[in-house]
């Protein structure tokens, strides 16, 4: 793949798309400075995840520090290739699937991409969460609301805190088994958790009545 890197002034949709193809697999290195590199010295990226632009080597390295560690993985839905003189682009939507967790999420993009030392590099980059996720919120289906249970019981077998707070959301409310005190905050919930993973706990569902609205998910049971 190196070899799609380093071509002529002109080049063909195939190259264009597999400059995506080493951009991802700098993503599956899981080094920020690999993909910090794929951009040129004075790129523009305006990232998913970050409401702040990305205007050189180091704050770009500085997001992708952040997001390699959900180890995402992107491919492209929908693509749009555009070539013009020293210049090509790649415009549509892309779904990245967090090795971390399992998430999947579905985002517009677009590349476009000119030679520095004669290597195509990304100049420009944005991305941006589909609006009908955003404002609707994405679909889930009942197993895979079951499946964050799975989530949750993996994270108290590691019997680390953090992982376990780390599934909880911002704004979370947890009335916990051992404790009468309620835990609306991280801190607090990983405080709760530090202790009750002393007893090093497993969990099993009985008994499961899954709700699905809009933004939201509900699983009760025993």
């Amino acid at each position: 793949m190196n070899a799609m890197a380093k071509v002529e002034s002109d080049i063909s949709e195939e190259e264009v798309r597999a400059l995506f193809s080493l951009w991802n697999s700098a993503l599956a290195t899981g080094d920020s400075r690999i993909v910090a590199s794929r951009y040129t010295e004075s790129p523009v990226l305006l990232p998913t995840v970050s409401d702040t632009p990305r205007t050189d080597f180091d704050s770009v390295k500085d997001y992708f520090d952040a997001f390699l560690l959900k180890e995402p993985q992107g491919e492209i839905v929908e693509g749009h290739i555009s070539i013009g003189d020293g210049w090509a682009s790649d415009t549509g939507i892309y779904e990245f699937t967090m090795g971390t967790t399992g998430d999947k999420v579905k985002a517009r993009y677009t590349y476009l991409y000119v030679q520095e030392d004669d290597i195509w590099k990304i100049q420009h980059h944005h991305s941006s969460v589909m609006p009908e996720e955003y404002i609707l919120g994405k679909s889930i289906t009942e197993d895979e609301v079951k499946g964050l249970f799975g989530l949750w019981n993996d994270a108290l077998k590691t019997l680390d805190p953090k992982a376990v707070a780390d599934r909880y959301a911002k704004n979370s409310v947890l009335l916990p088994t051992v404790s009468d005190v309620p835990r609306t905050d991280y801190a607090a919930i990983e405080d709760y958790f530090t202790n009750f993973l002393k007893l090093e706990p497993t969990g099993e569902i009985l008994e499961s009545n899954v709700v699905i609205g809009t933004n939201w998910a509900q699983d009760c049971g025993k």
